[in-house]
Order: structure tokens, then C-alpha cells, then sequence
């Protein structure tokens, strides 16, 4: 197992979907990614948070064996967001967002964190996430997520960020707009001449892709009966895939392959409640159930005997 530097957000979150709604509830992009990643590996968090975020879920992160002494707790108020989703639940509509402390976050990341294998740099200014590159010290693997404002504000600065990492994680309007391409396909291929070995693109309930160079891996999403909160589901994703990379201690073709299967079976139960409510509750026999549920699910067996095919006549024009 290699130990994870996770550097992003940590929130709270109002959020309404058709099936319920909570009011401040615990959210962030490195808060979901380390919850997910707990159950794989050792984490170290660099985030900050204001005077009024409670303790005793910065407890509740240690005790999963996540390391919290770089998070900066300031004076203010936390980050907040207010958002509401529709029947299309790929597509949130933001209703206030109030960065509050984190308006002025300046990563540090501590001299004991430096050293960390594993990096993922989680939604934040892609100027901050180039700092923390500059302050850690070889790292064996770097992933970065991000989103489409900063693909409007500051692409420039995201295409430097993207050379100096390996894998990158996007939705695929993301990537389209990024690469300026319709095609999912040329866009993914655009995106990797830029320098990452990977780029993951995440498609919601329609699953996920995996492109290299030399190959494409496609894993659909795990069909769910009950959806309440799709919040955090891309940051879930993402620490499950980190995670259990860290866990096996290498990145290799069938590792990222199976690490995309289990980013989604940590994201699909992530979506079954509020916040990360669910994923207090899980345990690892229930992952490891669902990950052999994946393999059913998109397992056959190929014919040693292939059947005959008719060629129809083609109909001239």
C-alpha cells in the first residue's frame, strides 16, 4: 500500500433533488475522495475550513486513517454551495456559492506530506494545484480532476497542469469542451498528446472510459434502483480508483482497468443518500460483493465457433 496526498476542497453542501434535500451538509471534493479512499488506503488531507466546521468530523477522518494535520482551520466560514438537481441528475444547477475561506486558500503542504507516493490534486484553480506540484517531492503517480470553469477561465494554466501529471479525470462534456471536439473519441486522443499517460472520463449513470495511447476500456455504471444525491459522485469515484491503485502498489493496465470498476462501485453506493451518509455504513464485504456484481455484469464468454453471417445484397443507389 502507498499513502495518498489528497489537496482540494472541504464543504458544505444544501442540496435539493427530486427525492429529498438537506440543508449544510458535510461535502468537498477532498472529504469525498479521502472517505472513499479510507477503505483502501492511508491518506494525507490538505484542505481548509472555517471556524464553524465541527470537529468532530475532522475525528471521524482520523479515525478512518486519514492524516488531517494540513487542514488549515481559518478564521471565517466554510465554503459553501447550494445546488438542485432534476430528474436528470447528470446535470446540477447551482444556486449560491459562497467560497468564504476558501477564496483565499493557499495549499501548504507540510514537510512530513511531501514525500507522499500517490498525489491527487481534486477540483481546485489549476494555478493552486501547479503549487502543490511544486512543493512535493517526486511523486510516483500525480492525478488531477477538474471542471469547466476553470476549462473557460484558465485553460492555458490547465494545459501546462496537464503535462506535468499522469492521469487526468474529466466528465465528457469536460473534455469536449477542453478539446474542442464533438467526438468523445478525438477529444480523449487530443487531451493525451498534451502528456498524460491516462485520462478517465466519467459519464454519470452511462458509466466511465479509460483512455491510453494504446487502448480504451469502457465500464458502465451499476444500475440502481434508488438515486437520492449524485453530489460528490465524481470525487467518490475518483478515490476509489486512487485507493485501490494504492492498495495493489502498481499502475498497470489491468490495475487501472479494475481500479475504474471499483471507482464505481464506491460512487454508486455514495449516491444512495445524502452527503457521504451511505458510506459510513459500508463495509468491505459489500464493495467487494458489488465489484463481483460489475464482473457479472459486463462478463461473457466469447464462441470458440463463431456463427455463420450472411452478406445481404447491398442495394444499389
Amino acid at each position: 500500500m502507498k499513502p495518498i496526498l489528497v489537496v482540494g476542497s472541504m464543504a458544505f453542501d444544501s442540496v435539493e433533488t427530486p427525492f429529498g434535500k438537506v440543508e449544510r451538509a458535510l461535502g468537498g471534493s477532498a472529504t469525498y475522495f479521502s472517505i472513499a479512499s479510507s477503505f483502501f488506503s492511508e491518506l494525507k488531507m490538505v484542505a481548509v475550513v472555517g471556524e464553524d466546521f465541527p470537529e468532530t468530523t475532522l475525528d471521524l477522518l482520523r479515525n478512518r486513517g486519514v492524516d488531517v494535520s494540513g487542514v488549515q482551520r481559518q478564521s471565517g466560514k466554510t465554503f459553501f454551495w447550494q445546488g438542485k438537481y432534476g430528474y436528470d441528475l447528470n446535470a446540477a444547477q447551482t444556486l449560491e456559492t459562497q467560497l468564504n475561506v476558501f477564496e483565499k486558500f493557499r495549499p501548504e503542504i507540510p514537510k512530513s506530506h511531501r514525500s507522499t507516493p500517490y498525489v491527487f490534486l481534486a477540483n481546485i484553480d489549476p494555478e493552486l494545484q501547479i503549487q502543490v506540484l511544486e512543493q512535493v517531492k517526486d511523486p510516483e503517480l500525480v492525478a488531477c480532476d477538474t471542471m469547466n470553469f476553470w476549462i473557460q477561465g484558465k485553460p492555458s494554466v490547465l494545459t501546462d497542469l496537464f503535462r506535468r501529471v499522469d492521469i487526468v479525470f474529466m466528465n465528457e462534456g469536460e473534455a469536449r469542451q477542453y478539446a474542442q471536439e464533438a467526438n468523445l473519441v478525438r477529444a480523449a486522443r487530443k487531451i493525451l498528446t498534451l502528456g498524460p499517460e491516462w485520462l478517465v472520463i466519467k459519464q454519470g449513470e452511462y458509466g466511465s472510459l479509460l483512455f491510453s495511447k494504446e487502448e480504451v476500456f469502457s465500464a458502465p455504471a451499476y444500475p440502481l434502483e434508488k438515486i437520492y444525491d449524485p453530489t460528490g459522485a465524481g470525487d467518490t469515484f475518483a478515490g476509489g480508483f486512487m485507493g485501490y491503485l494504492s492498495s495493489v502498489g502498481q499502475v498497470t493496465s489491468t490495475s487501472l482497468r479494475k481500479a475504474v470498476v471499483f471507482g464505481s462501485v464506491l460512487a454508486s453506493f455514495n449516491v444512495e443518500d445524502f452527503s457521504f451518509n451511505r458510506m459510513l455504513s459500508l463495509n468491505a464485504e459489500q464493495i467487494l460483493s458489488r465489484y463481483r456484481e460489475f464482473e457479472r455484469l459486463t462478463h461473457f464468454h466469447a464462441e470458440t465457433e463463431f456463427p455463420s453471417i450472411r452478406l445481404l445484397n447491398s442495394t444499389p443507389r
